[in-house]
């Protein structure tokens, strides 16, 4: 197997797209299987789709998730410059290259020639007018004129482009990683522009010409660019490179949630999930988009979950480190059919990561949290509060957004709750159970337990008729986690306090 050297070439033209994210960890993940280089190559031919600040973007948000780059765009390497606008002057050689071998030709045609010629061939029936084999005899090119005005029109500098001169009747086969074998006839290809005439190259000539200087082994895209790929294997052809071609891997769309159709931003604005890994303002429109990251998506938990858009390792395992992910990766059991994208199943995965993790760790989100709000609290309160929360938190931000509780005493009270188990029995528990924590030295969630069971033992009255009460007078909220060590973390001055708050405010309802 030749050295593995693969590329993630995204264009700046603004967010990276989650979809982009999983084609950067597909790469990642096979260059780091066979111990081979990750490039980040921009491609920014197109200027006039610029937009400032994406390309910083992407290498932040390819950071962020633990992407890391061996070469290209903001760490350099022997095949620099890595940005195709700063590689301008040296892809023409290429399409000359192709002119004198026949392969490719000059075309002057001006704008509105273009759009006669494509309204004649809507008038003739033609569905979708090309610029190909059989057009290309009718208009303005090298193919059609003479040498010598060729040469004329060349010298007094009138614009041209340069076009790839498809042959009319030809077999082209490309044998996928992914969807094997795909075989394209030339006369479904038009002639497609490989110089602008502004001197820029299109993605076509370009891609080609920096994967095989870039001694790319392999491509692994999304399926947008398979209808290219044909055209791609007639350039290596062409050039002389079929030997060097990198293998190809079209990757399955990502769908939306309910497998209609391929996912948008409009569609992730809808159903009120993120598309970009990091939030991004448009700088044009200035319009915020949150990210992943700040939704607070842990980046570990999403490379797991974008690994399986697609992939799957053939086992029942779902939890993998990157490391795993790594050692486990292959190409050939990614499948053809698109994918649909389950912010459940990202969620899940973001639950399994945060439980995973010590109570140390937990305690930080929560103190970052409590400090936003101005609060004091102890790490090792921090770290109790953590290990209790943990099991119903999904997001980082959840130890506090549902852990107020154990800061502010509810002044409110779940009316379900009230309305079903605030009677005479809740009352009479709680106010014995009040008296009898007030005699306790300290409460912990052993203590807490028992007595209230000896209260109850003793007032006759099941522990289970009133837990609910008792959770209510806390918490303010009918569910929760384990009562007994929310009591334990409060202490015992704050559940007397909250007890009787609740007795004093709670009016039982008379039948």
């Amino acid at each position: 197997m030749r050295e593995v050297r693969v590329r993630f070439a995204p264009s700046p033209t603004g967010a990276l797209h989650i979809g982009g994210v999983r084609t950067a960890l597909y790469n990642y993940l096979l260059a780091r299987q066979h111990n081979g280089t990750m490039i980040l190559r921009v491609e920014d031919t197109d200027q006039n789709r610029f937009v400032p600040g994406a390309e910083e973007y992407i290498q932040k948000a390819l950071a962020w998730v633990g992407i890391k780059i061996d070469e290209g765009v903001g760490v350099g390497g022997p095949h620099a410059p890595y940005r195709q606008s700063e590689r301008k002057p040296m892809y023409m050689q290429y399409a000359k290259q192709l002119i004198d071998a026949g392969h490719a030709y000059y075309a002057f045609d001006t704008e509105q020639e273009l759009e006669a010629m494509r309204e004649r061939l809507k008038l003739a029936g033609v569905p979708s007018p090309q610029y190909n084999s059989i057009t290309r005899a009718q208009m303005r090119n090298s193919t059609t004129l003479p040498e010598d005005e060729v040469k004329e029109l060349l010298e007094t500098k009138v614009p041209y482009v340069i076009r790839l001169k498809v042959p009319r009747k030809e077999e082209i086969r490309l044998n996928d990683m992914i969807r094997g074998w795909v075989m394209v006839h030339s006369s479904q290809i038009d002639d497609k522009v490989l110089m602008k005439s502004d001197g820029m190259p299109t993605y076509h000539l370009a891609n080609v010409v920096d994967d095989y200087l870039m001694k790319i082994s392999h491509v692994i895209r999304g399926e947008e660019w398979l209808p290219s790929a044909p055209l791609h294997v007639l350039l290596y052809k062409y050039l002389g490179w079929e030997d060097a071609m990198p293998q190809f891997a079209h990757l399955p769309l990502l769908l939306k949630p309910d497998g209609n159709g391929k996912l948008s931003k409009r569609d992730a604005d809808q159903l009120g999930f993120p598309i970009f890994p990091l939030t991004w303002k448009d700088p044009e429109s200035g319009e915020v988009a949150t990210g992943y990251k700040e939704s607070g998506y842990l980046p570990e938990a999403l490379i797991n979950f974008l690994a399986f858009l697609g992939w799957n390792p053939g086992t029942t395992q779902e939890i993998f480190s990157m490391e795993e992910l790594i050692k486990t990766f292959s190409v050939e059991r990614i499948g053809k059919a698109g994918t649909k994208f389950d912010i459940h199943k990202a969620q899940w995965f973001n639950q399994q990561y945060l439980r995973a993790k010590s109570d140390e760790v937990l305690a930080e989100y929560l103190l970052e949290s409590l400090k936003d709000e101005g609060i004091d609290c102890s790490k090792e309160k921090a770290a109790k509060i953590a290990a209790v929360m943990k099991e119903r938190a999904t997001f980082p931000k959840d130890f506090w957004e549902q852990g107020k509780f154990f800061f502010h005493a509810p002044v409110t009270f779940d009316e379900n709750v009230v309305n079903k188990k605030w009677n005479d029995d809740a009352v009479k528990v709680l106010s014995a159970y009040k008296d009898a924590v007030a005699a306790m030295p300290s409460i912990d969630a052993v203590a807490a337990k028992s007595t209230l069971e000896q209260v109850t033992a003793t007032l006759g009255i099941g522990t289970g008729k009133i837990l609910q009460a008792l959770r209510v007078s806390i918490t303010g909220a009918g569910a929760g986690p384990d009562l007994m060590m929310i009591m334990e973390i409060i202490g015992k001055d704050e559940v007397i306090r909250r007890i009787e708050y609740a007795l004093q405010t709670i009016k039982v309802k008379v039948a």
